[in-house]
This record gives structure tokens, sequence and C-alpha cells, in this order.
């Protein structure tokens, strides 16, 4: 092996897929030198500041703007009225589910700006923009609306009840879906012949998202080359391009730019469209001037969009062996005041796919009324339907081994779907392609010492405290089919830029999706850009959601990787003098067969660069841009050990252990999963334990800032143990199955099945999240 075959092979063990990488954005960011959107300044902009309505519900009479016209430094104040002569469209809702009769869902669009009547404390009711932001807070606290109030409703099952106030008159009840899936008739018969059957109503708690970054945007309009320009953080520039061009604006996709730079959080809630960008394209083009519009922390407590926010009744049915025969759920989904791009998606769709999980379920049914409220809409939270999922069969799992008297491990052993059975079709009608789910339950059981619980629940007890373990056996569809681009550009300065239309809000894309190409390419690692966040510059892009960057934008770069050895195997025949066919490539080179003749393919790309002539039908350039076409899902899972210890003095509780094993097929970067399971945890435990956004009668937000709404902390999470058992996905080149929403699935069950384990002892079977320390205190005290 000569010396530059052996610099590659060194290379590719320090930067290749599978190496613990450390994040290329961290120096930049940790040091301030990150672009989030309120860091930008455009050339004369102007600023804006939305009016929001105080009430949850009521008739809109009218919009006083007079002196707030005249006050300094306003350029103008625009309402619906404008908005709507002005020719913009309304939002619309993008999931075409059916009710239970085979009936279309309604899709009542939403305007930007409310008219006639407001929906919930928030709504936006009208834009003011001025030279400055100050400026124009204070003349929109100058802008007077005249609304009388109606009575308000926040809860979805209290919405569909009879007599509850209606939000639309064309919607009875405020059910906008009455979702079903599954075959009554067989999950009924499986019930009745049953032997055991265990029933829990559990309640999914609403979720401020909460992401790091509040939501800001800035609005231009080109008048010469009438051309729109969006900058914001957003989850996907192509996508949302391409929303923005049909339903907002009403013009060819390639009239909308929309520029995206760091992201700051986003957990989906920065997805899609939102009210405040039409106001703002309006007062752009309308003043000839961007404008600038960035919310406050209170603004977005109440505007962002929520997640979660669910009641179900969840049932199993069982054998007298204890084996699955059906599982049923049946409630009620808070769409809000009105219905989000996915916001349907997740207590229908989403249910029915992650329900069965990882076990054998014969048959399943799943009946939701989607339900608005006057509350702020709902949409995807990180996993979007698939802790939830996980969640209520994990709570059911536990609940039948304590009620059946069999141990819950030996239930979960029971019912897995045998690693043999691959490929699998579940009652969901989604058909598994791996997995090993004893082995990773067996392992990860032995990785957090579980024969050894009993002596630290021994010592817990010495301390006058009571500790659980629960159990979080998880499996998860992600990478919901999309094309995204994969697009290899050699630049001028040597580097090689990858061009793909997924989009890092905090995930840390650069260093993965550059290991995958040094690995498929011998691409030095710190040679490798990344482009994401251009919609002029890409021509397809599924955005980042669905934990599916690395399986859409890692196969989009294989695929452009396998056209640009294509073209570099006719360009090296040609500067070798060798036919095509002999040409090999390995490493980084491309080689004579037989021979020690080679070149690299960064010389290649030098050579290129330096304007050597070529002869007709060699290619020129090694740039490449691909579509890659949307590939099947892939399906996470994984089994994750939680251990909380409760004073039941107080009802404080504290994770104390925690203990995961995943399989997240091939993994292309270990320090990055293991970031991303982190997280995911934290924000399970958050949700497990303390954050709900309340409401009062009225509609007011009781949860408003961060006085009165909890988010996890440092403290409140242990180290975690984080251990693979690795099973290549079988749907996607690089053998990945995601990881990004993975840490939810396996948390919330694992958290909240070791709490009831804790409290077990004094006869409680079930507690609803969030287990705050009043209401654990309480529960004790009722036991």
């Amino acid at each position: 092996m000569n010396d530059a075959a052996t610099d590659a092979k060194l290379a590719t063990m320090k930067f290749g897929i599978g190496q613990p990488v450390p994040r290329t954005e961290d120096p930049t960011l940790l040091t301030g030198q990150g672009r989030y959107t309120d860091d930008l300044d455009v050339e004369g902009q102007a600023y804006g500041v939305l009016v929001r309505s105080a009430y949850a519900h009521g008739v809109l009479n009218s919009i006083d703007i007079q002196d707030a016209l005249t006050m300094p430094g306003v350029l103008g104040i625009y309402t619906a009225e404008d908005l709507a002569a002005a020719g913009f469209g309304n939002i619309k809702c993008g999931v075409p589910l059916k009710n239970r009769d085979g009936s279309p869902m309604p899709n009542p669009t939403r305007p930007a700006l409310a008219s006639g009547k407001v929906r919930f404390v928030g709504d936006p009711v009208a834009i003011v923009v001025a030279e400055t932001s100050m400026q124009a807070r204070d003349a929109a606290e100058a802008v007077v609306l005249d609304i009388d109030p109606l009575l308000a409703v926040t809860d979805a099952e209290a919405a569909a009840a009879y007599g509850a106030p209606l939000l639309y008159d064309t919607v009875p009840n405020n059910v906008i879906l009455d979702y079903h899936y599954g075959d009554s008739d067989a999950v009924a018969k499986a019930f009745a012949e049953a032997a055991h059957v265990t029933s829990l109503d559990i309640v999914n708690n609403r979720i401020v998202v909460s992401a790091m970054e509040p939501r800001a945007a800035i609005a231009e309009f080109d008048a010469a080359q009438d051309k729109w320009t969006l900058h914001l953080g957003c989850q996907g520039v192509f996508g949302l391009r391409n929303l923005l061009a049909k339903d907002i604006l009403r013009v060819p996709p390639e009239k909308v730019r929309v520029l995206t730079g760091n992201v700051g959080g986003s957990f989906g809630m920065k997805a899609f469209v939102y009210p405040e960008y039409p106001a703002l394209f309006h007062a752009a083009r309308t003043l000839g001037r961007p404008v600038k519009w960035t919310a406050d922390r209170s603004e977005s407590f109440l505007s962002d969009q929520a997640g979660r926010d669910h009641k179900v009744k969840a049932e199993l049915a069982l054998d007298a062996d204890g084996h699955f025969l059906a599982v049923r759920v049946t409630g009620f989904g808070n769409m809000g005041a009105y219905l989000c791009q996915v916001g349907p998606m997740m207590p229908t769709l989403n249910i029915v796919k992650n329900m069965t999980s990882l076990y054998k379920v014969p048959v399943m049914e799943v009946s939701t009324q989607c339900v608005y409220t006057n509350t702020s809409p709902v949409s995807a939270y990180r996993g979007a339907g698939r802790p939830e999922g996980n969640y209520y069969m994990e709570r059911l799992v536990d609940t039948a081994a304590r009620g059946m008297g069999i141990d819950r491990t030996e239930l979960r052993r029971r019912n897995h779907i045998p690693a043999s059975a691959m490929p699998y079709t579940a009652s969901s009608g989604m058909t598994y392609d791996s997995g090993e789910f004893t082995a990773v339950l067996d392992k990860a059981l032995t990785f957090a010492d579980y024969d050894g619980f009993a002596a630290r629940k021994a010592e817990s007890a010495a301390r006058g405290l009571l500790l659980g373990i629960g159990i979080g056996d998880y499996l998860e569809v992600t990478a919901p089919p999309q094309n995204e681009m994969g697009g290899l550009r050699f630049e001028e300065d040597g580097t090689v830029t990858i061009v793909t239309g997924t989009l890092d809000y905090g995930q840390g894309h650069a260093a993965p999706f550059a290991q995958v190409l040094h690995t498929k390419l011998g691409v030095p690692f710190n040679k490798v850009r990344l482009l994401q966040g251009d919609s002029d510059q890409l021509i397809a892009g599924g955005g980042t959601g669905g934990s599916k960057s690395i399986m859409a934008s890692g196969a989009a770069i294989v695929q452009a990787s396998d056209k640009v050895i294509e073209k570099g195997k006719a360009i090296a025949g040609h500067l070798l003098e060798a036919a095509t066919v002999d040409i090999e490539f390995a490493d980084g080179a491309f080689t004579v067969t037989g021979t020690d003749r080679s070149i690299g393919i960064m010389e290649i790309a030098m050579t290129l660069r330096s304007g050597i002539s070529l002869p007709d039908g060699v290619p020129t350039s090694l740039d490449v841009s691909e579509v890659l076409e949307g590939l099947p899902s892939a399906f996470p899972n994984g089994c994750h050990v939680a251990e909380v210890e409760v004073d039941p003095e107080t009802g404080m509780v504290r994770v104390v252990r925690y203990n995961m094993v995943n399989d997240f097929g091939t993994v292309v970067n270990p320090m990055l999963v293991a970031g991303q399971a982190h997280g995911g945890i934290v924000q399970g435990i958050g949700q497990a334990l303390m954050e709900s956004c309340a409401y009062d009668t009225d509609g007011q937000v009781l949860t408003g800032s961060y006085m009165d709404y909890a988010v996890p902390r440092a403290a409140d999470a242990p180290f975690f143990q984080l251990d693979t058992h690795s099973v290549p996905a079988t749907t996607n080149p690089l053998g990945a199955k995601g990881c990004g929403e993975a840490g939810c699935a396996g948390s919330l069950p694992a958290v909240m099945n070791a709490l009831v384990d804790a409290l077990s002892g004094l006869g409680v079977t079930h507690i609803n999240m969030p287990a705050t320390p009043e209401r654990v205190w309480s529960v004790i005290q009722a036991a």
C-alpha cells in the first residue's frame, strides 16, 4: 500500500462512518459567531409588532388604529381586510385525512390576521410597522380592539360535548375530524373473548415547545424582479418556499426565496407557515422596505404552536397466557383554534403507526375526535405521535403485567415480534424490515443492572425514600418518504460543498454528512462544507423532521457520490491514458486496474479548475445535482430503563439512574447520536414530571412565562448510560434508522412506569403526566 493509500485509510479511521467526530458547528456557535435571524439586519428595514387578542373567544367588532397611526415613527398598520384586498391566501392544513364515514375532513383555512372573530388569547388581528421596534410596540399598545367576549372552552373533550361554545358555526360540536382506523368487529370480538383486559385513562399533557431561539422573520419584496424573500428559522427552506408560493403569495415558486442561517431549536414548531409571514410580506411590499419581526418570550408562549394535548382511553386485551389479542385507543386530540399543517396527524395516523410498537398485536383500533378549542394551535413536537403511541402501549403492558401477576420483562418477551419474522407486517399496516427486540431488552436489563435493583431499593427505603424501576420498550416509525436533493460542488478554493434540503436546527448535520462523503469519496473531512438554507440553490428538499436527515440526505449524498465516481472514471481514463472500463475507484483515488498508476479525486478537481482541455464526451466537471426518490420508512427501536426516587413527604420525584440500549441501525456518528438521545430523554423527563400548559375557564394562559411553566434543567437529569445493538436497516443504503426523536419515545414510558412502580406498594396503579410534587403527594395521601 502506497503512502497516499495509507493516509486515506488512516483518515477514514478518524473521520469515516462510525467515528465520534465532534460537531464542526460548535466553535462558531460557542464563540458567539452564529447568525440567527434576529442577528440579521437588512438595509432600510422597518420593524413590525403584532396586535393580538387579549380574549380567548369573542366577536371582533372593530379595530381602531387612528391614534396609533399618528404616533412617532409609525409607517403603517394593516389588518385582515388589507391582506385580503392585496390577494394574499390563507394558511391550510396539509393532511388529507378522512372521517370514519369516508367523507373527507373539512379544511377551513386560516387567515393570517383574524377578522370577525378571535379564537384564542394571542390571535393576531393587526400588524404595526414603525421605524424602530419600540415605536412599533408603543403604537401596537395604542390600537383599540372592540371585542364582545364569548364563552371559551380549552379542553378537547369538553369542547366536543353537547352545548359547548362553538368556535365555528360550520363545525358541529367543534369536531373537525372523526377519525377511525381498524376492524371494529374483530377488535370487539378479541376483547369479548379476552381472559384479561387492561384499561387506562391517559392524559398526554400540552407542551410549550420553548425553543431556545424565539421565532423571528424578515420579509423583503423586490418590485423590479417581482420576487419575495423571507429570512427566518425553519426546518426546511424548500418546502416552506413552496407552501408560501402556492398558498399564501399565489405565485410561481421561483418568485419566492427562503433563507435560513443558524436556528436555535424547533422540535417541529418552526416547520410550517405562521400568520406573521403573510403580514410581514404585505407590509414589505406596501412600504417598499424590508420588515423585521422578532417575538419576545411572552409572545412565544401565546402564539407558538403547542405540542401533544391528547386525552385517551387505552385498552389491551390478553389471553390467559398473556399473549396480546388486540389494542384499542379512543379519545380526543386538541387542535387549538385553527388547523396547523399537520395538526390532525399526531392523535390519528401517527398513533396508528406507532401504537403496536415492537409487539405482536393481531388487531388494533384507533378512534379519535380532533377538536377545535380556544387555545393556540397544536402541531408537531419532538416525535409527533410516536412517543404518545409508545407511551400508551408501555403503560398498558406494565399495568397488564401487574394485573395478571406476570413478570413485566417476561410479558414483553412473550409478545415481542421475533427477528425470524422479519419482514413483519404489523396490524398498523406498517412493514418492519429489521429488529432484534428481545436481544435489545435483555441487553438493556443487563446494562442497567436490573438484577441489582432490589438492593438499591432497600438502600433508598433506609433513607425514607421510595425507589421504582421502569422499562420503556419502544419502536417508532421514522423517515416519511420524501424526495431529497444530493448536490456536490467542487469549489474553486478546493473545498467540496454538499447541497441538500434537510436543515440543521441544532442537530449538527455538518459532521455526519461530511463523514458520509469522506467515506464514499475520500474527500478530506476538513474540506467539506454544507449548504442547506437557501431555497434558490435547491432542486428538492423534504426538510428535517421525522428523524430522517441521515437517511434522506445521507442516501442522497451516496447517490450523488456514485454519479461523481462515474464522471471521475471518465476523466481519470483520459488523464491516465486508459479506457474508462479499466478505471477503479477506492479510498479517494482512481486507479488503472492492475497498475500503480492513479490520481486522487481532489487532484482531478484541481486539474479541472486549471482549465485543462478535454475531448468531447468527457465530463468537464465533477459537480452533480441529484434528486433521491423518497425511501421507505425505517424503524428505530430500543429499551430504556429508568429509576426514580420519590420522597413521600413532599411528592418530589428524582430520576436517579438512566440506562438505554438502542437499535439505530448504522450509527454514522456515535457522539452526535448520544447527544440526540440525551436531548430527547430530557424533554421526555420534562413532560413526565413538570411541563404542562394550563388555561383558566376564560381561556387565559396560566403558564405564560418561566415563572409558571417549568422546564427541565441539568440538575433534573442523571448521567445517562447508552449502549447500542445495531441491526442495519434494509430500507436505505446507509442502513441507518434515525435517532432524533427516540429519546422521547423511550423516556416517557420508562420514567412513568418507574414512578408507578415506586408507588405500587401504596396501591397506586396509574398516575398521569405531569407527575408534579403536588400531584404525587396528593396520590400518596389518597392511597
